[in-house]
């Protein structure tokens, strides 16, 4: 899971994971663990053990091609000690040759591997493209997959005072230049609004707490409740602080000329193809569809119903989501699917039948463990892989079958005494180029 840029107040004495960014002025930071006891490290090792677990499928084609190849012996062996003429034997030979298997199956495939990479989706071999069209059960990570993956404005509150516009243009006029992770959140919100924003005076930033100037003449004061002076039990504070909680977001609340004016409410959103997305899946005969996150259970359950899914996973690590993947097979020849875009995705992914990578923005550790990678934001690329996968496969099986039946039939003939072997040759030439077209 990739978090959102949203930011978390750290202290002297706290413990803070590696890669964070800080967003305040220069401290002194002391190494606690090693490397390889970080949690990168952990995360690694954990996509190790799943990927080491995973089970090859074996090809349809080859299992064809064996069965093809016994029936084409057995059928030339009787012809020959039925009739004693070694030229049917023969005859049945040349037209019962695995060619349409070996030529049309792989051709299939590729076509299938071509035609996902041109809707920027990247399968990572033919074998993952037929596991992909046998998926039952998909998985969803929240953050960054479900969900934008940034925070936007979703609400605006005020006092009696000002109008939602209006606390919004001050916040933004006295927060535009400011190096705090929220402020280009609010100026994109401001210029989708139109609003016209003015330059702050005597603007000055406490890091990590709330930024303070005067815009129009009015002094304003922009950051956290504790920053403001504001008591949890503030009619602002407690509307703010509910519908943040029930969006896992951040609040940014004004003060105008002394007194509490508004609130901002920041947090992320579900992608808009989320929900159409899931609706495709479930006509595409997916079984069950579930959203993984560690958020808190009410945040979490909000965000599924909006996107849709049949279940919701919340409070979940790493490890959790593994096992996730493992509690997903309620039978032992389901094929899960994985969708992830961040490093603590990786093991899940590996571990899946199938894993997914959103977005190709999750690092190393997510593409590489993930089978596929899709290039695009764009959710919705989920579904139209797992067509494309079974829309391959089944032209495959299609052409593999159409190939089968004509050698049959040319085994018959060939074994009356109706196809010399010098025909039959030229038709099984003829059954190779059906069979390949079929496949194209």
């Amino acid at each position: 899971m990739q978090r959102p840029l949203v930011p978390v107040t750290a202290r002297p004495g706290d413990t803070v994971s590696s890669g964070v960014v800080n967003a305040g002025a220069p401290f002194d930071l002391l190494a606690i663990a090693r490397a390889e006891d970080s949690s990168y490290a952990a995360l690694v090792r954990l996509a190790q053990q799943a990927a080491a677990t995973s089970a090859p499928i074996v090809r349809l084609a080859d299992r064809l091609a064996a069965v093809l190849l016994v029936l084409g012996l057995a059928v030339s062996g009787a012809a020959w000690l039925a009739t004693g003429h070694l030229s049917r034997a023969v005859a049945v030979l040349v037209v019962a040759t695995p060619c349409p298997l070996i030529l049309a199956v792989p051709i299939a495939i590729s076509s299938g591997l071509s035609r996902a990479a041109r809707r920027g989706v990247i399968v990572k071999g033919g074998d993952v493209l037929e596991r992909l069209a046998q998926a039952d059960v998909v998985l969803f990570d929240k953050t960054g997959t479900i969900t934008v993956g940034r925070p936007r404005v979703v609400s605006v509150l005020t006092d009696a005072s000002l109008s939602d516009a209006d606390v919004l243009r001050l916040a933004t006029s006295l927060d535009q230049t400011s190096s705090h992770v929220l402020a280009d959140v609010l100026v994109l919100e401001a210029g989708r609004r139109n609003l016209e924003l003015v330059r702050a005076e005597d603007a000055a930033e406490e890091p990590g707490r709330g930024t303070s100037g005067t815009v129009a003449g009015r002094r304003l004061r922009l950051g956290t409740a504790d920053w403001l002076g504001l008591p949890d039990d503030h009619p602002l504070v407690r509307a703010a602080s509910r519908l943040a909680a029930a969006s896992d977001g951040t609040v940014a609340f004004l003060d105008v000329d002394g007194g509490a004016a508004g609130a901002i409410v920041l947090a992320d959103r579900v992608r808009p193809d989320a929900s159409r997305t899931i609706r495709r899946l479930r006509a595409m005969g997916i079984r069950r569809t579930a959203m993984e996150t560690g958020d808190r259970r009410g945040s979490a359950d909000a965000m599924g119903r909006l996107a849709g899914v049949d279940e919701v996973h919340a409070l979940r690590s790493a490890a959790d989501k593994v096992d996730d993947v493992a509690a997903a097979r309620l039978h032992p020849d389901d094929v899960v699917v994985m969708v992830g875009d961040g490093i603590n995705d990786a093991p899940a992914l590996a571990a899946a039948d199938v894993g997914v990578a959103m977005g190709g923005r999750g690092g190393t550790a997510a593409t590489e463990a993930a089978d596929v990678v899709i290039g695009s934001e764009r959710l919705e690329r989920v579904a139209d892989a797992i067509e494309v996968a079974r829309s391959s496969r089944t032209i495959a099986m299609q052409s593999a079958a159409l190939g089968v039946a004509l050698s049959i039939v040319a085994m018959v003939f060939a074994a009356a005494g109706a196809l010399r072997p010098t025909w039959g040759a030229l038709l099984q030439e003829g059954i190779d180029v059906a069979a390949i077209l079929s496949a194209l």
